[in-house]
């Protein structure tokens, strides 16, 4: 990296993202996700004439846990409940979320995309008499894999 290039690197802020649903060109805005990660688990192994008494490591099934969006109510907006709600017995519509990271232009610098997700769990906000808050709605994807592209 040269000295200029040096210069220009800095690190992003975390909030400027967008959120897109399928095949939609409309955004959903959120406040707040987490759980935009994937673990491989090892596996072990040993040659049964190894001269090593130990086993080796190797990369074996890849998992994701679920991805959690928290957003204010709307008024009017159901959209997510209605999604939960089309859940039946193994038939559910699923979509490719994608999630990208923005920089100070609105260009997108990093870019999730969750594979078959579905909702499989909504929370609504917890109501107070006194509280001076925003109402949150909270929505729990799973998903069949979690592909990050670093733009250039």
């Amino acid at each position: 990296m040269t000295e200029e290039a040096q210069d220009n690197v800095w690190p992003l802020p975390k909030f400027y993202f967008t959120v897109k649903f399928g095949s939609q060109d409309k955004t959903i805005s959120f406040q707040e996700i987490s759980g935009l990660g994937t673990e491989t688990q090892p596996m072990e192994y040993r040659h049964g004439d190894g001269k090593q008494f130990s086993t080796i490591k190797m990369p074996g099934l890849t998992k994701g846990g679920n991805i959690i969006l928290k957003k204010g109510v709307l008024v009017k907006d159901n959209n997510f409940f209605n999604w939960y709600d089309a859940i039946k017995m193994n038939t559910i519509k699923r979509e490719t979320v994608t999630i990208q990271l923005l920089d100070e232009g609105g260009k997108p610098i990093m870019t999730w995309r969750l594979t078959n997700a579905w909702p499989t769990k909504i929370s609504s906000p917890d109501l107070k008499s006194d509280a001076n808050e925003v109402a949150i709605e909270t929505l729990e994807l799973a998903h069949e894999g979690l592909t990050t592209e670093l733009e250039t």
